[in-house]
């Protein structure tokens, strides 16, 4: 294992509804997929080493302090230096993309507030995930970056630059008040020669801030769940309508260990639980275009297949297939880097509970669903009348022998549950007799099989006895009473086995039947959140608020979590993660009702 050269806490992300760059506190974007987020990356330094791609800029100070903001209530980003010599600041955005003939460009905007700096500027493109040989030249100022079977990308800038080993480089002085540009892009796109212009960036702003604004949040810790819902909107797809997992692929779980995976598709469980946080907070134009492309996704399986996926492309493509890229050396020696993801083809029926939810609130919160869209819904739980006691995968998806999981036990007992309610809610036509029947034997079948006498809990697996931190969920979704002392009981063997310093690890290895791989995890951050609202609802309103805040002080520096977290409470796996952060706005909503003293009013 080697010391990773930029944390992945120390970035911010910047993107624009099409695709997502970080950009770490030393100036460097190291992590850039073009055109499209599930695109092969430009940049991959992050993965590697520098040697990998990137686009640096930064004044020539040894000993300055460095920090990230973002502007308020958007998602542009300032890295800034602080020196005796000065202040310096760069503004990194993407301009938002809203039409098909637009391609996504960076544009970063360099600055010098105060005193006098000269900078460095360092631009090394290596395309299709650094497999490419990628030359650069000079055209007509400007630096083209080509490489076979390719597209060409090309840097524009306000200030003279060459060509030094394939890379455009810089060097430039600025004093106070002076700015330069950079902007990066398709070669063929013609804002590159309107560097002169901040159109661009006052629409961005502007459209960022509008969207902000649209929060009905007021409550505690508003900082913190705008963000959220900042990062949770970046993962959207504005063309498409889909939520994609995180931004990233490849960073571990464990550093120097194997879990190293793709989460650049949209998975139905988290993009449902994403519609979920979205629509309490009052967007519910998200939520519709989410069910549309649900709709494309349920029409692309049955082509092949007669079930619903886990997870889907971006642009609700079926096929994920997985693969390694052994070139690269992966973030702190941690390999394989993998794109790509083989779940895509296991069965998780927990994913039945997730969408129905969504479905459920999208119509309580949103536009009734049509008819159409209400016949895809029947054949999705006649299916899953046929198949709820099967075994899976489960939420986690272990790569050994499916089990029956208590997860997806719940989750096909909350499909069963929506879809009555929405049916009746609706008057619409559905088998009530059969759905209301399974609805009732799953219920006792997770009371009669899952729970463990011996132990005086529930457990994760039928008729085991360890404990896995999805059962969180269980009075979340409203399966059992938060106060019920059988969930009591399961709430502290949780917290007995499972929870440190308010991080709570998604199950033990030990004692968790095998899951296919080597080596272990962080603790896992969307569980940490979710055990908070259990404390909540369970009327330990204190020990969750004590332990919400320790959370709240793993965030990066910019409000933002990755998947997991390390011993010390620093982020490891992708990120930004779009579970964690929808659980959060999940847990803070919650929260602060029992802190006002409000009656909870938003409901499934």
């Amino acid at each position: 294992m080697t010391a990773p050269k930029r944390p992945i806490g120390d970035h911010g992300v910047i993107g624009d509804l099409r695709t997502c760059a970080l950009v770490a506190n030393d100036g460097a974007i190291d992590y850039f997929c073009w055109p499209n987020l599930d695109s092969p990356s430009v940049f991959t330094a992050l993965l590697d080493t520098d040697k990998a791609g990137l686009f640096q800029i930064a004044p020539q100070w040894k000993n300055a302090r460095r920090q990230q903001i973002y502007l308020p209530e958007s998602n542009i980003l300032q890295t800034r230096w602080l020196d005796e010599q000065g202040v310096a600041e760069i503004t990194d955005y993407m301009p938002i993309c809203q039409q098909e003939d637009t391609l996504p460009r960076i544009i970063r905007r360099v600055k010098m507030v105060r005193g006098e700096a000269t900078y460095k500027m360092h631009c090394s493109p290596k395309m299709d995930y650094a497999r490419a040989e990628t030359t650069a030249k000079v055209v007509n100022g400007s630096i083209a970056f080509s490489a076979s079977e390719q597209p060409t990308l090309r840097l524009s800038a306000t200030v003279s630059m060459s060509v030094e080993d394939n890379a455009a480089v810089a060097t430039f002085t600025l004093k106070a008040g002076e700015h330069a540009t950079f902007m990066f892009g398709s070669h063929d796109d013609p804002h590159l020669e309107q560097l002169t212009t901040l159109t661009c960036f006052e629409e961005t702003l502007h459209y960022w801030q509008s969207w902000s604004k649209k929060s009905n949040y007021r409550g505690r810790w508003q900082a913190m769940v705008n963000r959220s819902a900042l990062a949770l909107k970046l993962l959207t797809n504005w063309q498409h309508g889909s939520i994609a997992a995180a931004a990233t692929f490849g960073l571990p779980e464990e550093l120097g260990g194997e879990r190293n995976w793709d989460y650049r598709a949209s998975w139905i469980r988290d993009a449902s639980f994403s519609m979920y946080a979205l629509m309490r907070l009052g967007y519910t134009e998200e939520a519709q275009h989410f069910t549309q492309w649900v709709g494309r996704c349920i029409q692309n399986s049955h082509k092949d297949r007669d079930h619903l996926q886990v997870m889907y492309r971006i642009d609700s493509g079926t096929e994920l297939h997985e693969t390694t890229l052994p070139h690269l050396s992966g973030y702190a020696g941690s390999t394989p880097v993998r794109i790509g993801n083989e779940a895509w083809n296991q069965t998780q029926l927990d994913i039945y509970g997730e969408l129905m939810d969504a479905i459920y609130l999208a119509n309580k919160y949103g536009e009734a669903i049509s008819h159409r869209g209400w016949d895809y819904v029947v054949q999705m739980i006649d299916h899953l009348c046929e198949r709820w006691q099967e075994p899976d995968a489960g939420i986690w998806e272990m790569r050994g022998e499916p089990e029956h999981f208590l997860h997806s036990r719940l989750m096909c007992w909350v499909a069963l549950d929506r879809a009555l309610r929405l049916g009746m809610k609706r008057s619409l036509s559905m088998p009530y007799d059969r759905w209301d029947r399974v609805r009732g034997e799953i219920r006792d079948d997770i009371w009669q099989n899952f729970w463990n006498e011996k132990k005086g809990h529930f457990s994760a697996t039928r008729h085991g006895d360890f404990l896995d931190a999805s059962m969180l969920l269980m009075p979340l979704v409203r399966f059992v009473s938060a106060t019920d002392p059988a969930w009591l009981a399961t709430l502290d063997a949780i917290k007995r086995d499972l929870v440190s310093d308010g991080m709570v690890q998604r199950y033990n290895i030990h004692e968790t039947p095998a899951d296919g791989l080597s080596g272990g995890e962080g603790a896992f951050a969307a569980c940490s959140f979710w055990y908070v609202e259990c404390l909540a609802r369970a009327g330990r309103i204190d020990e969750a608020h004590f332990e919400f805040e320790k959370l709240l002080s793993y965030a990066n520096p910019l409000g933002l979590y990755a998947e997991e977290f390390d011993v010390q409470g620093y982020p490891l796996g992708n990120i930004p993660q779009g579970l964690t952060h929808l659980a959060l706005i999940s847990a803070a909503f919650f929260l602060n009702r029992k802190l006002s003293g409000e009656t909870t009013q938003w409901q499934p």
